[in-house]
């Protein structure tokens, strides 16, 4: 009997791990032989077994996949089928992935009607198995030991601390502000949330220590991953980073993966963690690929955020009077030309999650 063609999945999304999954395994010569969220998780497995074909996408937390592909194709050579949103025919992303020895770059399959997801089987299934045929040349870099470089990637990560901009991406990032009355608008909003949604920051005005137990309650309560946030913690998809109390929260970007800076420093409007501040933050790195809501709250803060996020082509949504419990922090945004839209609470996921697709 052959021997079937191992593949190894590199996805930060679940979803697009258990589609590809799928896909490979309707074919009798494929196998599976793991998947990864990340290239670091990568880096380990294929220490263990050294898959004939790797699956990588090019958004993903920690490193990008560009980054990883030239480690791989430097270190340890291996066939490499890119497979991201961002390779669109002639994108300069897919350029640069067959610069950097990518065998073949594939938009991610469309899932939405079983008749797509059928046309992609044949199709990923044959480019598998015609990749694993070729023999990959290592470009010309002399590391210590292949493997042992790759998995080293796992065990210092600070160089991939440096913030740099990326502006292909579409990675989307909803950020959220809140103030009086916010933390059971916070819950509305968050416990019905598909575990695919885009990755949630969110400032709620609240005291030092409680934070902590608010975001524990909300992991609880809904699908997705609820934490209060850490210095340096990536922005995943499904998961939402609430600001720790007495200390400010920053969007930052890293590739073309974010992340959350923590630090202290003064109050502003009044406020430690500020919603301008977060807001700000993401005007600056995520553009037009963010998403800004202000929730229930006392005062202005996040008003002139929430302008900035619309100006730098985010889109933004106030909660209306009649389900805010106060409706200063709303209404300043309003009143500023801020909000793209003004809904009540129970109708803001669903429009903030279907206009962020168009």
């Amino acid at each position: 009997m052959a021997k079937k063609v191992s593949v190894l999945i590199i996805d930060d999304s679940a979803v697009v791990r258990k589609t590809l999954e799928k896909i490979f395994l309707s074919d009798p010569e494929i196998e599976v032989i793991g998947s990864a969220a990340d290239p670091f998780i990568a880096a380990k497995k294929i220490s263990e077994r050294v898959p004939d074909v790797i699956t990588l996408d090019i958004e993903m937390p920690k490193m990008d996949g560009l980054t990883f592909l030239q480690k791989i194709m430097s270190q340890h050579p291996i066939p490499v089928v890119v497979i991201s949103t961002l390779v669109g025919d002639g994108s300069e992303t897919a350029n640069k992935a067959k610069a950097f020895g990518a065998l073949e770059v594939l938009e991610k399959p469309k899932v939405n009607t079983k008749e797509l997801l059928e046309e992609s089987k044949a199709k990923y299934c044959r480019i598998i198995k015609e990749k694993a045929k070729v023999k990959i040349q290592r470009i010309k870099v002399k590391p210590p030991s292949p493997i042992r470089s790759l998995v080293k990637l796992s065990e210092n990560s600070r160089d991939n601390q440096r913030e740099r901009r990326v502006t292909n991406t579409t990675q989307q990032v909803i950020a959220i502000g809140a103030s009086t009355g916010g933390t059971e608008a916070i819950k509305k909003f968050l416990i019905d949330l598909p575990l695919d949604c885009p990755g949630i920051v969110i400032v709620q005005h609240m005291p030092e220590l409680f934070t902590k137990q608010f975001a524990d309650r909300l992991n609880s309560d809904c699908r997705i991953t609820v934490k209060e946030a850490k210095n340096g913690d990536a922005v995943l998809n499904g998961h939402a980073l609430i600001a720790p109390g007495n200390h400010h929260m920053y969007l930052r970007k890293n590739g073309t993966r974010y992340y959350v800076e923590v630090k202290d420093g003064p109050a502003v409007n009044r406020h430690k963690p500020s919603v301008d501040v977060l807001f700000k933050s993401v005007s600056k790195y995520a553009g037009k690929n963010g998403g800004g809501i202000l929730l229930t709250g006392m005062g202005s803060d996040g008003s002139k955020g929430l302008l900035e996020m619309k100006e730098s082509g985010a889109k933004t949504i106030a909660q209306d009077e009649a389900s805010s419990i106060v409706f200063g922090m709303p209404k300043s945004a309003i009143e500023l030309g801020a909000a793209d839209y003004v809904l009540p609470l129970d109708k803001i996921a669903n429009k903030m999650l279907k206009i962020l697709k168009t």
